[in-house]
């Protein structure tokens, strides 16, 4: 599995709102994304730290696809060449391939 998480500062302010859109954007652009695993939006429960947007793939593949996607330019108003840390090679961007998982069961 390939794991991409995007951490994104968001002012204390401005937390709900981002929740409430980035959620309703997850939920109208990821679901018929191919090779995805899940995707979550992780909230900080230290003050001052980062959200978490969290990706995962079956592989590197089906996210180099996803990067070319409608569903990502919808998601992101852009290709994959633009914007600033949302395509997977901005600086808030970190790729991970999984190593050992644990599931309950």
């Amino acid at each position: 599995m390939y794991v991409v998480m995007n951490s994104i500062a968001v002012d204390p302010e401005h937390a709900e709102i981002f929740e409430q859109h980035f959620s309703r954007s997850m939920d109208g652009t990821l679901g018929s994304v191919g090779g995805l695993v899940r995707s979550t939006l992780l909230r900080p429960v230290t003050a001052g730290e980062p959200y978490v947007a969290q990706i995962t793939f079956d592989s590197e593949e089906s996210f180099q696809g996803w990067l070319s996607s409608d569903a990502f330019r919808a998601a992101h108003g852009h290709g994959p060449s633009g914007g600033s840390g949302s395509s997977g090679d901005g600086p808030n961007v970190v790729a991970y391939e999984v190593v050992n998982e644990v599931a309950a069961g």
